[in-house]
């Protein structure tokens, strides 16, 4: 092992995070502690949703040092050079429990401060090297560094942005009005459809699919293409946008005449709605799939799922089918249902036969790993608790004629794994921008009441 490689010493959850990740860190080398050997032994056979990734991380690592002697896992067995992971640094397990407890500045108790302690050590024997422990636990990182370790580090592959603020809402907003700012200008109409191509230079980091606005309140219009020199734009109106209607909702603000277009637009394969609690994402989303499912057939059936941190666990202690499990977690969706029929004679009635009509099919996220789905409209909601490999899971699972609805809060994060800035919600909301099949909303502003918005604002 050369000085010039930084040697990483990896907690359990960046294993539990992504199970590959020891192949990540390029020409760099990558010690396992036994501890964490035994922490994803303990994880395995539990029934949570992270156990599979903990059989996963084993597998791959028992993969890696296969043909490797004791010895050789001591020294460092040289990682995989896969084009996808270019790793060519070396992979050793450390047994720590040969480590003394007079080496120890913490507890030998726990876990973690077994973990510090051996990156302690590795840190004293390894100098001048640079060692560095990399874990997703913040309490575990100042305690790292109470303890004396230089270097902590949060695991950050799949961290497209450094602030939230950067993340795309899916709109651009002009100051003033939009026609001021053009000096030149084509248009070109075909049918109800207007194309405006504008100098490129007016929105030069623009992506595919994002909708304008100005502060004027009259120019609604949304990125179709551009070349070198010209962005190409096509009006929608914002009387168009507040026109649109489904199932009987129409928009109540701009944002949501946005998604409504998204939702409808049989063009977008996957629409993504961010935004705070009570902004319209799953009601919206409902009668979009209501909307295409029954009065325009554009679907066969309607698919609800969403993850919450305890479903595995807890799943299968409630009585009934799948479907009646899953009413809990799912009551977004039946209060949903019953705001869009509230009007009618018998609401119990509409709902019972929209349900049937719609073939709406309640299925936990556990249950959606090696299927294919076709002519769907699926509504994946709280999407904010997925990693971005779950949520990989899931959009790969969508066949032709299948249309996808992710919505999710990123203030309401569940999962001990995840931040706003790891959530697999933004991972996609960053990595779709650019997609022709896909439209991104950030649903500004509660529309829930006027008790929700200001705790929304103010708590």
């Amino acid at each position: 092992m050369s000085d010039e490689k930084t040697l990483y010493i990896l907690d359990t959850n960046i294993l539990l995070h992504e199970p590959f990740a020891f192949l990540s860190f390029q020409e760099h080398d990558v010690v396992v502690p036994m501890t964490v050997l035994e922490e994803l032994d303990s994880i395995k056979d539990r029934r949570k949703d992270v156990s599979r990734d903990a059989r996963v991380a084993i597998r791959a690592l028992e993969d890696t040092l296969v043909d490797a002697s004791p010895e050789e896992i001591l020294v460092g067995v040289p990682l995989p050079n896969s084009t996808e992971h270019n790793a060519s640094g070396c992979l050793s397990i450390f047994n720590d429990y040969t480590l003394a407890q007079s080496e120890a500045k913490l507890s030998f108790n726990e876990n973690d401060n077994r973990i510090i302690t051996t990156a302690l050590h590795l840190q004293k024997h390894k100098a001048p090297r640079k060692v560095v422990l990399v874990t997703k636990d913040i309490n575990m990182r100042l305690k790292a560094k109470g303890a004396g370790l230089a270097h902590v580090e949060d695991y950050r592959t799949d961290q497209l942005i450094d602030d939230i603020q950067f993340l795309t809402k899916g709109y651009h907003k002009f100051e003033g009005d939009f026609w001021q700012q053009i000096q030149e200008c084509e248009s070109e109409t075909e049918g109800r459809n207007t194309t405006h191509y504008v100098d490129k230079n007016l929105l030069p980091n623009a992506f595919i699919n994002e909708y304008l606005l100005d502060e004027g309140e009259h120019f609604a219009g949304k990125v179709t293409g551009w070349d070198d020199e010209k962005l190409s734009i096509l009006d929608l109106s914002r009387e168009r946008l507040m026109a649109k209607n489904a199932w009987g909702i129409q928009p109540k603000n701009v944002y949501q005449g946005m998604a409504l277009d998204a939702l409808l637009d049989p063009n977008i394969d996957l629409v993504i709605l961010t935004g705070p609690a009570g902004c319209g994402k799953t009601l919206l989303a409902l009668a979009s799939a209501l909307e295409q499912v029954i009065e325009r057939g554009f679907y066969e059936k309607v698919i609800v799922t969403r993850s919450t941190p305890e479903i595995a666990e807890s799943i299968g202690f409630l009585p009934g089918t799948e479907e009646e499990k899953m009413a809990p977690w799912l009551a977004a969706i039946t209060d949903s249902l019953e705001v869009l029929h509230k009007q009618d004679e018998s609401m119990t009635g509409s709902m019972n036969y929209i349900m049937e009509k719609a073939k709406i099919q309640f299925k936990s996220v556990n249950f959606m790993r090696g299927r294919s789905i076709q002519n769907t409209f699926v509504i994946l909601d709280e999407c904010q608790n997925l990693t971005a490999s779950q949520l990989k899971t899931i959009i790969t699972r969508c066949g032709e004629g299948t249309k996808l609805v992710c919505s999710g809060n990123l203030a309401q994060i569940d999962s001990n794994y995840l931040t706003a800035l790891t959530s697999g919600l933004t991972y996609i909301v960053e990595r779709f921008k650019n997609f022709p099949g896909s439209t991104t909303i950030n649903l500004n502003g509660v529309v829930r009441s006027r008790l929700a918005s200001f705790a929304e604002e103010n708590l």
